[in-house]
């Protein structure tokens, strides 16, 4: 008795490990399967049997299915069943929920994972919008349709086209890749990554996007939204407007297309490509309907005209387009603390017109400009300009022209109008047009001071060659004088409101500021030093040392001559 009692705990003990190794290995669980496809009443044929080692029911005229709330009518199906799927042939039709619909000429459907193909002619609709293509395929669990063989969609705004699309039909939402084209009833859209929300008609892009418009004006950008319904769109990386006159960028771009007006923010660049004018600054307003684009935000504008470049800089910048028919060149206006820069001639003043369609420039309250080594001020200036090139200089109102000669002398004009006319970027005559006065020092070889010319005239004309004067002329109630060197006194070396002003000068660093900063130089890197030993060069004489330390002449010298006095003529 001890010994069975010891024989059954044995065995007692020992029950756990054969279970365990009876049991079977683990194994993935089996997917749950879908509620039965159900065959309705009505068919006209139903043929059983087991075809290629499959078991399936033939079934043909007027064919009908339901699962759940979803029904799928044909012509003739194979129905499986042991896998709960079919095969649906000729007038294939799923309703899903009395909402959406899908057509084709023929479909799958697996009942478990309630997923469906419909191929060949098939359109998808529901009460928001159409849906063509030649394969769509469908997930009723997740209620997303998907097609790659392109697909084209109807609303009643708009249409869409794309070579892949994705359809969520609870939330209304598409998602199309690759060769995009929305037609709307104001624009045209290209892109190449879009999502559509059939509800609200916003777009949204994440690739380079084009939106033209019936007047040929394209906005692009590579990423933002557009709202179909009020034309409003918000544009990031690299958006840009352009028209055919106009060409418009920032980092980001609002534009409402009914009013026509956008701001673009962002390293803001305005091209005006008939003019080869571009402005360049922080913000940027854009009034389509006016013609009309404000940049401000230390904005810069650059003018190219053959080998010359004018900069201008000022707190506010607009460009005015031309107006029709004509379609002119335009106007730009710049205020204030105005600012100019070229390498022929710099100049401040409060506000400024430049009016490309002919070429003249505006300066107003009380500019200041330089040419060369001579400063111009007066109440109100003209520049004319001819082959981009300074024609003239015309100075309204308390007319002043001061300039410097080889020993640092103030040669002086004054009077109340003037006209400066230039050749080849330097002064070549002057008219001084009432109350005209003159300060000229006679020099001796440019060397020394031989005297002073003063003269005073109802008008004046002043000649030059090579920026020195030659001739002075006196047309009406002249009264000059010749000074003496040693009779000169500090009274007579400056004419009344004299005002050298060389500091205000504008810099090109200062004009071109951040938006056309120039380019920082690399510097060059040191050479590694040489581990090998050299051999100490031979020693040379003292004459011969002389001889090397001369540098040679990196240029000629032109022997000076000895400046002409300006004869006075009365």
């Amino acid at each position: 008795m001890p010994f069975l009692r010891f024989l059954s705990l044995i065995v007692l003990a020992w029950l756990p490990l054969f279970a365990t190794a009876q049991r079977k290995p683990a194994t993935q669980p089996t997917p749950a399967k879908g509620q039965r496809i159900e065959l309705l009443p009505g068919t006209n044929e139903l043929i059983g049997g087991t075809f290629n080692g499959v078991e399936i029911r033939k079934l043909i005229g007027n064919v009908s299915f339901r699962q759940g709330t979803t029904l799928l009518y044909c012509d003739s199906a194979y129905q499986y069943t042991d896998k709960n799927a079919l095969e649906a042939f000729s007038n294939v039709r799923i309703i899903q929920n009395d909402t959406i619909t899908i057509t084709g000429d023929r479909a799958t459907y697996d009942g478990d994972t309630r997923k469906a193909r419909m191929i060949g002619n098939v359109t998808m609709r529901d009460p928001r919008m159409t849906l063509t293509t030649k394969l769509l395929d469908y997930d009723l669990n997740n209620n997303l349709a998907y097609y790659s063989t392109g697909g084209h969609i109807v609303d009643p705004e708009n249409t869409l086209d794309s070579q892949y699309g994705y359809y969520n039909t609870t939330s209304k939402i598409f998602s199309f890749k690759r060769n995009v084209k929305v037609l709307t009833k104001d624009n045209t859209i290209d892109t190449d990554t879009l999502q559509y929300n059939t509800i609200s008609k916003v777009a949204y892009f994440f690739g380079p996007t084009h939106l033209t418009d019936k007047q040929n004006q394209t906005l692009y950008a590579e990423n933002g939204v557009h709202n179909t319904i009020t034309g409003k769109s918000v544009f990031q990386k690299n958006a840009k407007v352009e028209t055919p006159n106009y060409l418009l960028t920032g980092d980001k771009l609002i534009y409402d297309q009914i009013t026509k007006y956008g701001v673009a923010t962002g390293h803001v660049s305005m091209t005006s490509k008939k003019d080869n004018v571009v402005i360049r600054g922080d913000v940027g307003r854009y009034w389509r309907l006016l013609g009309r684009v404000k940049v401000y935000g230390a904005p810069v504008m650059r003018n190219i005209s053959g080998k010359d470049t004018l900069y201008l800089a000022a707190d506010t910048l607009i460009s005015q387009e031309g107006k029709a028919p004509l379609n002119n060149a335009g106007v730009i206006y710049a205020f204030p603390k105005t600012k100019i820069f070229r390498t022929d001639l710099q100049g401040r003043c409060d506000s400024l017109t430049y009016n490309r369609l002919d070429s003249i420039i505006y300066l107003n309250k009380r500019p200041i400009l330089w040419n060369n080594k001579n400063q111009l001020t007066a109440d109100s200036m003209e520049i004319r300009q001819r082959k981009g090139k300074v024609d003239q200089m015309r100075l309204y109102a308390n007319s002043f022209i001061i300039g410097q000669d080889t020993l640092l002398n103030f040669n002086q004009v004054k009077g109340r109008r003037m006209i400066a006319y230039f050749q080849n970027n330097s002064i070549k005559k002057v008219d001084v047009l009432g109350n005209a006065e003159s300060l000229y020092y006679a020099l001796e070889g440019d060397t020394a001071v031989s005297g002073m010319n003063k003269a005073l005239s109802a008008t004046m004309v002043l000649r030059f060659a090579e920026s020195k004067l030659q001739t002075i002329s006196f047309l009406t109630n002249p009264d000059a004088s010749f000074i003496p060197p040693h009779e000169l006194k500090p009274e007579d070396e400056k004419l009344k409101d004299f005002s050298w002003r060389p500091t205000e000068r504008p810099t090109r660093r200062a004009v071109l500021g951040r938006h056309f900063a120039l380019p920082v130089k690399a510097k060059p890197k040191a050479r590694p030093k040489s581990k090998t030993k050299t051999k100490a060069a031979p020693k040379t004489s003292s004459k011969a040392k002389a001889k090397s330390s001369v540098k040679p002449a990196t240029g000629t010298q032109t022997p000076k001559t000895a400046a002409p006095k300006p004869p006075v003529k009365k």
